[in-house]
C-alpha cells in the first residue's frame, strides 16, 4: 500500500507562523461562543430585570472579549515568541509616525462617520444594534456601554492587527500575512451578515496597511470604536423602542 511520505520536521519559523494565527482562532471562538452562550445569558436574565439584564449581559461579553482577545493570547505570544516584545505587536508609541496615525484617524473618521450614521438608521441595522436591548437607557448606562466597546475593541484590534499580522510579515512578506488577516477577519463577521462581511474587507485591508505603516494599532483601534460609537448612538437615536431616560 503506497503513500506520500510527510515531513514532519518542525523549522524555527514554524512555530512564528502557526502560533498567530491558531492563537486567532482559538481565543475568538471561545469569545464567539461564550458571547452566544444561552446559558451564561439566563444567568444575567433570571437575576435582573430586562433592561439591566441586558446591560450586564453585553458589558460582560465585552469585558470577556477585552482578556480573551486582548490580554491572554498576548500572553501566550509573548511567552513563546521571547524575540517579540509589546512594542513588535503594535502597542507602542511612535514619535517619527504619530503625525501620520493622527492624519489618517481624522480622516478615515471624517469618511466613516456619515456612512455608517446614514447606514445605522436602517431597520435591518436596528434589529442588530444598539446590542444593548435596553428600553430606557441612563447616562450611565450610555457610559457602560462606551467603556464595553472601548475595552473590547482594544482586544479585538490588538488580536488581530496585532498578534495575527505583524509576526506573520517577516516570514511570510507582507501580501501573505495581510490575505490572511483579512480572511480571517472578514469571516469573523459572517454572523452579522452579508454586508459586515463584504465591509470588513476592503476596511480590514486599509487597516492593516495603516498599521505596518505607523507601526502601531492606534489607527486601527480609534477608527474601530468611532465606527462603533457612532453605529450605536445613532441606533439608539432612531430605535423606535428605545429612549434616553429624561
Amino acid at each position: 500500500m503506497n503513500h506520500f511520505t510527510i515531513d514532519w520536521t518542525w523549522k524555527a519559523l514554524d512555530l512564528k507562523i502557526c502560533l498567530p494565527i491558531l492563537l486567532t482562532l482559538v481565543f475568538f471562538s471561545i469569545y464567539w461562543f461564550t458571547s452566544k452562550s444561552e446559558k451564561i445569558k439566563r444567568i444575567f436574565y433570571n437575576k435582573h430585570d430586562f433592561d439591566q439584564a441586558s446591560l450586564k449581559h453585553i458589558f460582560f461579553t465585552k469585558y470577556f472579549g477585552f482578556f480573551f482577545m486582548g490580554i491572554f493570547p498576548t500572553i501566550i505570544c509573548l511567552i513563546f515568541l521571547p524575540e517579540i516584545t509589546l512594542a513588535d505587536l503594535g502597542l507602542t508609541l511612535i514619535y517619527e509616525t504619530s503625525l501620520f496615525s493622527l492624519f489618517w484617524i481624522f480622516v478615515l473618521s471624517a469618511i466613516i462617520v456619515p456612512l455608517t450614521y446614514l447606514s445605522a438608521q436602517k431597520p435591518k441595522n436596528l434589529v442588530n444594534y444598539p446590542q444593548i436591548r435596553a428600553k430606557v437607557w441612563s447616562k450611565k448606562m450610555l457610559f457602560i456601554n462606551a467603556l464595553g466597546w472601548f475595552l473590547y475593541l482594544f482586544g479585538y484590534e490588538f488580536l488581530f492587527r496585532g498578534v495575527l499580522l505583524i509576526p506573520l510579515i517577516e516570514p511570510l512578506g507582507m501580501w501573505p500575512a495581510i490575505a490572511i488577516n483579512i480572511a480571517l477577519y472578514s469571516a469573523t463577521h459572517i454572523p452579522k451578515g452579508l454586508d459586515e462581511t463584504i465591509g470588513a474587507i476592503p476596511l480590514g485591508f486599509i487597516l492593516c496597511l495603516l498599521t505596518i505603516s505607523s507601526g502601531t494599532i492606534w489607527i486601527a483601534f480609534i477608527v474601530h470604536v468611532v465606527i462603533a460609537w457612532t453605529n450605536t448612538f445613532t441606533a439608539l437615536k432612531f430605535h423606535p423602542d428605545m429612549q434616553l431616560q429624561k
